[in-house]
């Protein structure tokens, strides 16, 4: 007589589908781990009892290994970039994305030698179970720290001269290019560029975008006014540019902090908006819109910025190989031009 063929082991993906959670709540349910709701805990307990699910010995080392915790590591020079309307945002949408997966959200800032170095023994000592990395510089000490990190890390931005396997970010070539050519076709032939921070990607990025629809056009393109993202800098630039360049007709600043900054110095130059002077910004943050005039400007998804580098990285956490993502930009006519 035949014997009967073995039973097949349940999966911790069966489970899973079962509890209706994901992955990685399933597993730290199974094995104890902090940072689980007690409706999911019980959730995963009772479909694991009804499928006869067995965890796996190594896989139970490596889940009481888990932190329960993502951290997003930011290279700024400022604490209050966390308050920073863009900054805000990514939290937004990477705390909701990291919230559906049962991850608590760690904040860090790796400006000083001390906070990078925070940072270094975060990632090699598995203090959570990954990381994601925005506002990288050139030869910025994180992109080293990433490849030496002993967990997941996902970039939020693509940083300086390199393409990392796994990264979120926006179409940041396409947006510059569609303002500036809505710029031009608006009649603007005299267009100059605020842009932001050259050794950051975005900054590079932007003022690509720009250059390349001003030589599509047959127009010579000015070379970068360099800010640093705030009004301040925007408004420092373009007192810069009409010193340099009185006939300019049209400007695209490669955020809207710094495009409101332009406004109010050609406010105060007497230079009217858009008769004289068009206006173009980056971001479509709610300066946009309360701007004075309110601040034509490219939308970028920043929440979904934030939720997608968040998501990104819970797949790499549960085992999955994602691919990069490159967001949508467009644009948003107001009446600055």
């Amino acid at each position: 007589m035949a014997k009967d063929a073995p039973r097949r082991q349940p999966t911790l993906d069966e489970v899973t589908e079962l509890a209706g959670v994901s992955r990685s709540v399933a597993s730290r349910a199974l094995n104890n781990a902090p940072h689980v709701s007690r409706a999911k805990r019980e959730a995963v307990e009772r479909a694991a009892r009804q499928l006869g699910y067995v965890p796996n010995p190594t896989a139970r080392a490596l889940a009481t290994r888990q932190t329960g915790a993502a951290a997003l590591v930011v290279s700024g020079e400022d604490p209050s970039i966390f308050a920073d309307p863009f900054f805000a945002q990514v939290i937004v949408g990477a705390s909701a994305a990291l919230e559906e997966a049962d991850l608590h959200l760690m904040l860090c800032l790796a400006a000083s030698d001390r906070g990078r170095k925070r940072v270094e023994e975060l990632l090699r000592s598995k203090g959570a179970d990954g990381a994601m990395l925005m506002a990288l510089r050139v030869d910025d000490p994180l992109t080293r720290m990433a490849e030496e990190a002993v967990m997941p890390v996902v970039f939020g931005g693509r940083p300086v001269g390199s393409t990392p396997r796994w990264y979120v970010d926006v179409d940041n070539v396409g947006g510059a290019r569609e303002a500036t050519e809505y710029l031009v076709s608006r009649g603007r032939t005299r267009v100059a560029a605020i842009c932001g921070r050259l050794d950051t990607e975005a900054g590079r990025a932007r003022y690509r975008g720009y250059r390349d629809a001003m030589l599509a056009a047959g127009l010579e393109p000015f070379p970068p006014q360099e800010g640093d993202f705030t009004e301040s800098s925007g408004a420092a630039a373009m007192a810069a540019l009409l010193a340099g360049h009185p006939d300019l007709d049209g400007v695209f600043a490669a955020n809207d902090n710094m495009g409101a900054g332009a406004l109010r110095t050609l406010r105060g130059a007497g230079r009217l908006v858009p008769a004289d002077v068009a206006v173009v910004g980056f971001d479509d943050l709610a300066v946009a819109r309360i701007a004075d005039p309110p601040l034509t400007t490219v939308h970028q998804p920043i929440a979904a910025l934030g939720r997608e580098t968040a998501r990104m990285l819970v797949a790499l956490i549960n085992g999955q190989d994602p691919t990069p993502l490159i967001l949508p930009t467009r644009l948003v006519t107001r009446l600055s031009a």
